[in-house]
């Protein structure tokens, strides 16, 4: 962990001698993120091979290209596009600079944050900079939209790629075109600057030779500041421990709950702090609470597949449960990618005709990837074979790469004002425990994930009923137990459509609901903060989400007590409240030692 930082002082006068000094620092410290960088490639650790993303960026720009240059007109027509708007631009800044009133030829949406400091309009050259990477990004959007004959996948990844680029040449993101760090670096005498390459040097370190960006600073503990739900590890095997709650009433359902999180990040989403904490507020509702806390695997167990996080998570978790509680039933909860193996497991159940669930609730999760979101722009044949071959060689996603993969999808927001305020600015980001649980990345292992995203993104092969587990073929139809379909309405990586279309494919009755914000906030939004709202409606055969709302009731609030008011009426049953090590051993107090390996 790095030493606290302080803030770089604003009323200092500048100082050519320290600016100097610190100018040079900065120098040293950036030859030791340069040799951080350097230092695994070296070793053979990381290849140093162009990454496969650079090919599928130019592979997927030359089809753009292709459209433009086969015709020399539409070329020309193209290039005098963007000539005319500089022609333009610069005559209004002529004009400006005469002392003329001069309306901007172009203006950053209402939106934008990188572009609220006063000096992007008040002074000449920033506004100047400013409308020049305006016009110049709306031009490169156009050229996209403009060609014809893309097929949809391919338009889309232009557009992304054109986005990311963009995003990552804005004139805020450099020091001599933001006029904010600008007068910092002035303030400070390039004191920031030293900071800055610090901090740089530090994450790439962090990262194993990639950048790992800081979004939150201080210092959080797992088990202390976060994950402090009362709670024994009960059981465990070689990718999850199961975690037994303590009870906070006398009484408690009969029917327990068995969460299945994501293993893409770790289940303390589910229990940041108290006053924020799902588990928490689950086990003061009187529900008996297990959950699985997924491994954070490495090069040994880069051979662990899909079936096997069915065979040695929820599977094997049911056992355990039904030792522990007695009940061979349990209320089953899968959240985002935990909801997808669920919803897999419980059509494995099924077609060997078993029941062990009185209830399935799936949290933005999907079954069904026809309208599967942002991420579809890292999904084609060309894409996953490269990745397969990155995989084979080091058994493991790497979370830092998936990570990444998800801040691109958002990098105006998860990228760039860390990227600003860390490396230019010289500050310590302030802490905050939802970005540094996002920072807490988990590798994937290979088989895994090339299974998951081959059989569902790819070929979209568990609603069609063609996905095989343990020789077996699912089929979601024949899952009968009643469901809690719930999507969250600004969602980017299960995409509300996605998750309300998933909801035709399962047998049981489905009680679809719509949470208020997104993938995190609109599943972690405890009653007491009195944030968002949820919308309810007994239909599921609307097209759209638009088609649906327009029937739907709306409350404000949390969506957790309609959740729990739901499963109460399938079974109200209650029995005395467990308490963990009763029928089986505890092996170590919660959150257990899984959840604390660290990339």
């Amino acid at each position: 962990m790095s030493e606290q930082l302080p803030d770089a002082p604003t009323t200092k006068p500048f100082d050519a001698d320290a600016f100097a000094f610190n100018v040079a620092r900065a120098m040293e410290s950036g030859g030791k993120a340069l040799a951080a960088f350097l230092k695994p490639r070296e070793s053979g650790d990381i290849n140093n091979r162009a990454p496969g993303e650079m090919g599928e960026v130019i592979k997927t720009f030359a089809e753009v290209a292709e459209y433009w240059l086969a015709d020399a007109e539409r070329a020309g027509d193209m290039q005098m596009r963007l000539g005319k708007s500089y022609l333009e631009l610069w005559g209004q800044f002529s004009r400006r600079l005469a002392g003329a009133e001069e309306e901007p030829a172009i203006t950053p949406a209402p939106k934008d944050k990188r572009f609220q400091d006063p000096e992007w309009k008040s002074n000449h050259f920033f506004d100047f900079i400013l409308q020049l990477y305006l016009l110049t990004t709306k031009w490169a959007n156009e050229l996209v939209e403009d060609a014809e004959g893309l097929d949809p996948h391919t338009r889309k990844k232009a557009e992304f790629y054109v986005q990311v680029l963009t995003n990552a040449f804005a004139p805020s993101n450099f020091v001599l075109t933001n006029p904010e760090v600008l007068r910092e670096t002035i303030a400070s005498s390039g004191d920031n600057l030293f900071r800055g390459m610090r901090m740089l040097a530090e994450d790439i370190e962090a990262g194993g030779g990639t950048l790992k960006i800081r979004q939150s600073g201080g210092t959080f503990e797992i088990g202390k500041d976060l994950a402090r739900t009362p709670g024994k590890v009960i059981f465990q095997n070689e990718v999850m421990q199961l975690i037994q709650y303590e009870p906070a009433t006398e009484q408690v359902l009969r029917t327990p709950v068995l969460i299945v999180p994501p293993w893409i990040n770790k289940y303390y989403i589910l229990d940041l702090t108290p006053q924020k904490s799902m588990i928490k507020w689950l086990v003061e509702q009187g529900l008996t609470v297990f959950v699985i806390s997924w491994i954070n695997p490495d090069r040994s167990l880069g051979g662990k597949t899909f079936e096997d996080y069915m065979r040695e998570g929820p599977l094997a978790a049911m056992d355990v449960i039904e030792k522990a509680t007695g009940e061979m039933k349990v209320h089953a909860i899968g959240y985002c990618i935990g909801g997808t193996l669920l919803a897999s497991t419980l059509a494995w159940l099924a077609e060997k005709r078993r029941v062990r669930t009185a209830s399935a609730t799936f949290m933005a999760a999907q079954v069904d990837f026809t309208h599967a979101g942002d991420l579809m722009v890292y999904i084609d044949e060309s894409q996953l074979a490269a990745l397969d071959r990155d995989m084979q060689q080091t058994g493991v996603l790497h979370g830092t790469r998936m990570a990444m993969a998800f801040n691109m999808l958002r990098s105006n927001d998860l990228i760039w004002p860390y990227v600003i305020s860390n490396y230019l600015k010289g500050k310590e980001p302030s802490s905050f425990d939802l970005l540094f649980w996002n920072s807490d990345a988990t590798r994937m292992p290979a088989a895994n994930h090339s299974f998951y995203l081959r059989n569902c993104y790819l070929e979209n092969r568990l609603s069609a009923g063609t996905m095989v587990l343990d020789n077996t073929r699912l089929d979601l139809s024949k899952i009968k137990t009643p469901i809690y379909n719930l999507a969250t309405k600004d969602d980017h990586i299960a995409p509300a459509q996605s998750v309300l279309y998933g909801s035709q494919f399962f047998g049981g009755p489905v009680r679809f609901v719509l949470s208020g914000s997104g993938h995190i906030a609109g599943v972690v939004n405890p009653p007491a903060s009195g944030k968002y709202q949820y919308w309810t409606n007994d239909r599921i055969d609307t097209e759209t989400v638009d088609d649906w709302l327009k029937g739907a009731t709306e409350h404000s609030g949390s969506w957790w007590p309609d959740w729990r008011a739901w499963i109460e009426s399938l079974d109200a049953e209650t029995a005395p409240a467990r308490v963990p090590g009763e029928s089986l051993p505890v092996l170590e107090d919660a959150p257990g030692s899984y959840v604390r390996m660290r990339i």
